[in-house]
């Protein structure tokens, strides 16, 4: 069960270390994921005149720190809003934030507790940095044919090592870092985060066939030494067949292929691939099938649900905190729940949480069209298909926690930051 692999608390009366600790601001106006590392939180926020901003909070009492401009130059608008990134020794962590330039972007480095800059790097368009083991990556100039992958100190800002073309960070430890390479032909591979020597590398068409297309989206999940990766189909045009898509899992020691399920959905909102994997099955004629949970570890099959008895294009895939059931959400009207132990329904009143909105509107950000905020998940009641009014925080399959520390977004924009969990468990946005 998840809720025991994160551990949640189950009383406020637990001995100091364990206790749940919480807080909350309900006017933050978050767009983006929240990143943490180095005792923060790092969102980008939107306010009221159509500007973006990094803001900082403190993570042990939700206090702001600072915040300043942010901006999406290069950000392609289907990989939504870019969090900041932290990285760095505990005693001298950065923030490392695209910041707007006087020629494009700049990625700009500051002190996590008071926002003083450390260094600034013009990158001119960029999908934003990310934390990589020790070091700070990110793929820049990626508007044009000089595009790079660099990967920086970020204590300092320079630049460790180069390579060319665009990727985005999967995986990393102090030793290696694994991305995947953002192309007509994908790749995954792996780095000495040190000096950039490739490891190995894998073609993402070698498991799932030769008609990629990444407008379709992509999502990675790392379980143990292992990489779960997923790309989504997508239709070039009405009539089409849909492109190649699945899910496929890597050893990262060597990039050797463990298992593949080509033909295979994921389904949203659901756990990160490497926490539970509920998927939908796709027929060769691209028809819409019935359900089926692997066991991420091996990709062996533990649970199949046959497909609804009817189409239901519009009923929403929804999952109690415990990852037990599978809902099938239709808000206002009586849905069904499934038992993902037996595959067989379940009668009463289940609760169990989704979208809040799959129709949310678009952020109307000063110079950017076609964003949208991180999604917010809310509970229902499967019976009813009524929304509950309270049912405390969301669960930690879409959370996910960070040394204890589950900080998330709700539908209005606001934070929330709660200690009740154990270690560190990726979320449904990673």
């Amino acid at each position: 069960m998840l809720s025991a692999a994160l551990g949640c608390s189950t009383s406020d009366q637990a001995d100091p270390t364990s206790a749940t600790a919480e807080w909350q601001d309900a006017s933050a106006g978050v767009v983006s994921r929240p990143t943490v590392g180095g005792g923060v939180t790092a969102v980008t926020s939107l306010d009221g005149d159509g500007r973006l901003r990094t803001i900082v909070f403190d993570l042990a009492t939700g206090q702001r720190l600072w915040s300043r401009p942010a901006s999406t130059s290069g950000r392609p608008a289907d990989l939504g809003i870019a969090p900041a990134a932290v990285a760095g020794p505990p005693n001298r962590a950065v923030v490392g934030s695209v910041e707007p330039g006087s020629s494009g972007a700049a990625v700009v480095g500051r002190d996590v507790r008071t926002g003083r800059q450390r260094w600034a790097r013009p990158v001119g368009t960029t999908f934003g940095p990310a934390r990589c083991g020790d070091s700070l990556c990110l793929s820049e100039f990626t508007a044009g044919k000089n595009a790079r992958f660099a990967v920086l100190d970020p204590v300092t800002g320079k630049t460790s090592w180069t390579m060319p073309g665009v990727a985005e960070v999967e995986w990393a430890d102090r030793r290696r870092v694994v991305v995947f390479r953002i192309a007509a032909h994908p790749v995954i591979e792996a780095h000495d985060l040190a000096s950039g020597r490739s490891l190995w590398s894998f073609p993402v068409e070698q498991a799932l066939g030769g008609t990629v297309d990444l407008s379709g989206g992509w999502s990675f999940g790392a379980l143990d030494d292992d990489l779960i990766g997923y790309l989504a189909p997508f239709r070039t045009r009405q009539g089409a067949p849909l492109s190649a898509f699945g899910f496929f899992s890597l050893r990262m020691e060597d990039g050797v292929l463990q298992w593949v399920h080509r033909r295979s959905l994921r389904l949203y909102p659901s756990a990160n691939p490497a926490v539970a994997l509920v998927t939908r099955d796709v027929d060769a004629n691209d028809h819409y099938g019935g359900f089926t949970q692997f066991d991420p570890r091996t990709g062996r099959a533990v649970a199949a649900i046959p497909a609804p008895p009817r189409s239901d294009p519009d009923r929403w895939p929804a999952f109690p905190a415990d990852l037990s059931a599978l809902g099938l959400l239709q808000p206002g009207h009586p849905g069904q729940a499934y038992d993902l132990r037996t595959g067989g329904p379940i009668a009463g009143h289940v609760r169990a949480w989704s979208f809040c909105t799959v129709t949310p509107s678009p952020l109307k950000i000063n110079g950017s069209t076609g964003f949208f905020p991180v999604p917010a998940v809310c509970p229902y009641d499967m019976m009813t298909g009524r929304r509950l009014a309270s049912a405390g925080p969301p669960p930690g399959w879409y959370t996910g926690a960070v040394d204890g520390w589950r900080v998330w977004r709700d539908e209005r924009g606001g934070l929330h930051g709660r200690h009740d969990a154990d270690g560190t468990v990726p979320g449904m946005l990673g």
